[in-house]
């Protein structure tokens, strides 16, 4: 019978050979982990930028009663947080005499049925002296509403509606995904070898 003698130099050779398989395999890992990360930021920033889509009113234009405009409005570009819509903007007075009880009319159209709801936000602070801004916000959840649209402004008296101007607001501020960290557990003890031929450990 023929002894087969140890060779340290072959057992380190495996060793290393072992160990730099199971660093490509955690290599691997993280990486499989940084794509499907970066997948799920893009469907999350892709979800998110169509839902605002939806939201933002169409090119405003002139509307309402004929004649010179008494106020003109500003609408802000919709913005989405925690689930809601947050619809805002000013309202600056260009006539020369006092408004009072100002409010804009938006309209809402549900995802459910394509119904319209039309809203009414006061504007403040009132009233509204010649040259003066008033702003006006709500919030509204975003998965019940599919469009918003500026469709008035009113104002005393009567709560009547008034010629006006508009523009296009603020634009929304890009979205800003939270970074993370990735933490991968090494197995065996500090210290201890990850894979020895005392102590075999199967490699993926």
């Amino acid at each position: 019978m023929i002894n087969d003698p140890f060779h340290p130099e072959e057992a380190i050779a495996r060793q290393h050979d072992s160990n730099r398989r199971k660093l490509l395999a955690v290599v691997c890992a993280v990486g499989i982990t940084a794509v499907l990360l970066v997948g799920y930021g893009y469907i999350r920033k892709y979800h998110t930028e169509r839902i605002l889509a939806n939201n933002t009113p169409p090119p405003v234009t002139d509307s309402g009663p004929k004649g010179p405009p008494l106020a003109h409005v500003v609408v802000d570009e919709p913005t989405l947080s925690q689930g809601m819509t947050t619809i805002g903007g000013v309202v600056k007075n260009i006539s020369k005499q006092e408004l009072t009880n100002v409010s804009v009319v938006i309209e809402l159209r549900r995802r459910k049925d394509g119904g319209i709801e039309e809203s009414l936000l006061p504007v403040t602070p009132s009233p509204l002296q010649p040259d003066q801004e008033g702003a006006y916000s709500m919030k509204a959840p975003a998965q019940d509403y599919a469009s918003i649209r500026l469709a008035g402004l009113k104002a005393d008296p009567q709560s009547t509606l008034i010629a006006y101007s508009s523009s296009q607001g603020k634009k929304r501020p890009p979205e800003r995904l939270e970074p993370r960290t990735i933490v991968v557990k090494r197995a065996g003890k500090p210290g201890e070898f990850i894979n020895t031929p005392d102590n075999p450990t199967r490699v993926p």
